[in-house]
């Protein structure tokens, strides 16, 4: 019999993952063509919720069934789901789908300085410190930002720090708060996105969810971000973490950005300078530092 660590049926998951989380900045331009940003964020909820709900009736997994719990998973949903869903969908308003997918790969840089400020339980070390300031020099480089922005851009990189300040700000909070919850990952995952849907819908229902007409970009983009992206993508996420740990699954965070860049230069004609190169090598190696991958010095609590 393999053993769970020798075992590689859950690399299909693994690369589809990858692949789909990376493609989700293309998908949100496409849907940008015909949504409004909350437009995007809504209607990717939306259609993720509908399909999680759906394999639960399915599979009958049931869903949370304590107010206390899902009042831990509203606070998940705001800054990991419908926080992020709309703040993606801004900056790629004002700056390219490669941008934003280089900037994503800052998640584990801001869950290090949450932790750092709100989680002190969770102790950085000397290489997690090194790691931020590599990672800030990386942001400084992917975004330009010595060679000068226009105010545009600043919008959507501030829209993109925020957003990725949000995720890090979930990932403690789901830990100490969700991770121990006795309910299945679809459950939980349901959930989620389906209390997100809720935030959502009285902003939707004031500012609209469209600004144009529905083209085939637009509603393919939409169906595969929400029904794939946000839906099935959970699914998968948590085959991997049952079947080869947490550690080998968080390493999609490497694959998502290179996969962001080759669609946004292939199917959206978008510009990538030597810098921005340079700056996305540097954020991922921060990653890896923050992440606990790789060290350069003896491990020591900074705290």
């Amino acid at each position: 019999m393999k053993t769970k660590s020798s075992s590689t049926s859950w690399l299909p998951a693994f690369i589809v993952l990858g692949i789909t989380w990376g493609a989700s900045f293309l998908f949100i331009k496409w849907g940008l063509v015909t949504l409004t940003s909350v437009g995007v964020a809504f209607m990717r909820g939306f259609i993720g919720a509908v399909t999680l709900i759906v394999y639960c009736l399915v599979t009958k997994t049931p869903l949370p069934n304590k107010l206390a719990h899902w009042g831990h998973l509203a606070v998940v949903a705001l800054f990991l789901n419908a926080g992020p869903g709309f703040l993606f969908a801004y900056a790629e308003t004002h700056v390219s789908s490669v941008i934003a997918g280089l900037m994503n790969a800052t998640t584990p840089l801001m869950t290090v300085l949450v932790v750092s400020i709100g989680f002190r339980e969770q102790k950085i070390n000397i290489n997690q410190g090194i790691g931020v300031v590599i990672g800030f020099i990386g942001i400084v480089l992917v975004t330009g930002a010595l060679t000068g922005l226009s105010s545009s851009d600043w919008k959507g990189i501030i829209a993109l720090l925020c957003a990725t300040v949000g995720y890090g700000i979930s990932m403690p909070y789901a830990k100490r708060y969700v991770a121990t919850l006795d309910y299945p990952g679809p459950s939980l995952a349901a959930a989620q996105v389906t209390c997100s849907v809720v935030m959502l819908a009285p902003i939707v229902l004031s500012v609209g969810i469209t600004h144009s007409s529905w083209n085939s970009k637009s509603i393919w983009g939409m169906l595969i971000l929400g029904g794939v992206g946000t839906g099935f993508a959970y699914i998968w996420n948590y085959k991997i973490v049952r079947a080869a740990g947490s550690v080998v699954a968080s390493t999609v965070t490497y694959v998502t950005p290179v996969i962001a860049t080759m669609l946004g230069i292939w199917l959206l004609g978008e510009s990538f300078k030597i810098t921005q190169l340079i700056g996305g090598a540097l954020v991922l190696l921060s990653a890896a530092l923050v992440q606990k991958r790789i060290k350069f010095l003896k491990s020591a609590s900074i705290s």
